[in-house]
């Protein structure tokens, strides 16, 4: 492989180079330790497992106490990074599209009695709805995904929800100011498609349309499947023909319930699509649906007159599984109206590339060791994660670069269809030929430390775990999960 060119900016090495120089640049304090740190991430044999066992890589040149030092006491310009983070290509739709994943994923800490900030996080257990709530810190992050069979994203912004917070309003802010960077990077101009943010259930997609009416952005969520929406309204001309002697006009139409199949009506749109794990996929597609809002939950401190946020309502139905399950209706709220087939195939098939966001979950801690590190301070723990977002993003700048180092039982694979694990096994024989910053480590002695058979007399505080949970109430099983429930005819915050 020719290692040319790798100063031009457009060139991959060029855009890899000065990822990484941006990235120690944004690196404050402690800035040798910590880029020597991700380095030993992306290098280290094997999954990282322990915190501590990368001060034996190669590429970390320092001793294990500065490794603590510089996650302890470094400091990191988180902005900067974030602009860093959207500045470097994306990956977009076929149609030039940006589509951005939000979801939250846990570092789980159920032991970790001295690390404050804690609150309980929804995990899946083993076993058919089996949910767990185990403390720990949840983190949520925005990603852009790709198009087709892949196991890439990019990650471009992480935010610790702290207990009691309003995931919505947060997710809000983050949407926000992540589009905001997206258009002063140049990612988005005027006259682009619209950004698509797809979200899961645990969103309350209307809501999020409502706050961000304002900017270049299209809302896709799931939604439950006990859902009950409303139709428009009538005119007035014909309310008055069908009640003559007057009266009030309703603000809502009739019922749309998901769980009763006389109440949809005809389709305004329906298409079959044949997929390779799907088999048979059946999109319908009803246009301007509602929800009847009420004031209580997210909607209590709302003064003016709530809203009608119409949209379209999708419904999936796939032939077959590829765990053999069988399968189930796929409920999706749109925030447009006026859909064509080509805008409902691009939904549906936009939000299975959603799930691409897991293998990325996956990676981090599998792999990176994201969640490996006991950490105790949340500072710490926020430096770790943007470390290991940097790092994953190196690694999707290095795809067209390294070798396919396969192990014997592997099959070969194009450049472009390299998944992250086998690019970090070449990004060791890479990491040579790009900017590497960090300065040489200077000769020092390590500290005494506590002399041996003394107590410590500075015990950790003990934190008691947030009682509330990040969507500020408090926790039940969900409705949708419980047999015999009556369908919900008023929104909530999900």
């Amino acid at each position: 492989m020719s290692l040319l060119h790798h100063d031009v900016p457009g060139e991959p090495f060029g855009l890899l180079s000065h990822f990484r120089s941006e990235l120690y640049a944004c690196l404050t304090a402690r800035a040798d330790a910590l880029f020597e740190l991700t380095d030993a991430v992306l290098c280290a044999d094997g999954p990282v497992k322990t915190l501590v066992g990368l001060a034996l890589a190669a590429e970390h040149r320092r001793g294990h106490g500065a490794l603590y030092a510089g996650l302890n006491q470094g400091q990191l310009d988180v902005g900067r990074l974030r602009r860093a983070l959207v500045s470097v290509p994306l990956p977009k739709a076929a149609d030039g599209r940006l589509v951005l994943a939000v979801d939250v994923s846990p570092w789980l800490r159920p032991d970790a009695d001295t690390a404050p900030d804690w609150c309980f996080c929804h995990t899946y257990g083993y076993g058919e709805n089996k949910h767990l709530m185990i403390p720990g810190w949840p983190y949520s992050v925005v990603a852009a995904l790709e198009t087709g069979r892949t196991s890439w994203t990019a990650v471009l912004d992480t935010v610790r929800l702290l207990p009691g917070a309003d995931v919505a309003a947060v997710t809000t802010a983050q949407i926000r100011e992540g589009v905001e960077r997206l258009i002063t990077a140049g990612q988005w101009a005027p006259g682009d498609p619209h950004i698509l943010i797809v979200v899961d259930a645990g969103y309350d997609a209307p809501r999020l349309a409502h706050l961000l009416a304002d900017l270049p952005i299209e809302i896709l969520g799931r939604t439950r499947s006990d859902r009950v929406m409303r139709r428009p309204a009538p005119s007035r001309e014909a309310f008055h023909q069908e009640h003559p002697d007057g009266g009030r006009p309703p603000k809502h139409g009739g019922e749309f319930v998901f769980g009763q199949p006389e109440s949809w009506g005809d389709a305004q749109v329906v298409t079959v699509t044949g997929t390779r794990l799907y088999g048979k996929a059946t999109a319908r597609a009803w246009d301007r649906l509602h929800s009847r809002l009420t004031r209580r939950a997210a909607w209590i401190d709302h003064t003016a007159e709530l809203p009608i946020i119409e949209g379209t309502v999708i419904r999936l139905q796939v032939e077959h599984l590829p765990s053999g399950a069988g399968p189930k209706p796929l409920w999706l709220w749109w925030s447009r109206t006026g859909a064509t087939a080509a805008d409902v195939d691009r939904c549906w098939q936009a939000f299975l590339r959603r799930f691409d966001v897991e293998h990325t979950f996956r990676m981090m801690k599998q792999t990176l060791g994201w969640t490996a590190p006991r950490l105790r301070s949340p500072e710490a723990a926020d430096r770790w994660t943007w470390l290991i977002a940097a790092a994953y993003t190196q690694l999707r700048l290095a795809r067209p670069l390294v070798r396919d180092l396969r192990h014997p039982w592997e099959k070969p694979a194009p450049l472009e269809r390299l998944t992250p694990a086998r690019v970090r096994r070449g990004f060791r024989n890479l990491r040579p030929t790009t900017a590497s910053p960090a300065r040489a480590p200077k000769p020092s002695r390590p500290g005494p430390g506590r002399p041996p058979g003394s107590k410590n007399r500075r015990p950790a505080s003990r934190h008691d775990v947030g009682r509330v949970l990040t969507t500020g109430q408090p926790f039940q099983r969900p409705t949708h999960h419980k047999v015999g429930t009556k369908p919900r005819r008023t929104a909530e915050s999900g």
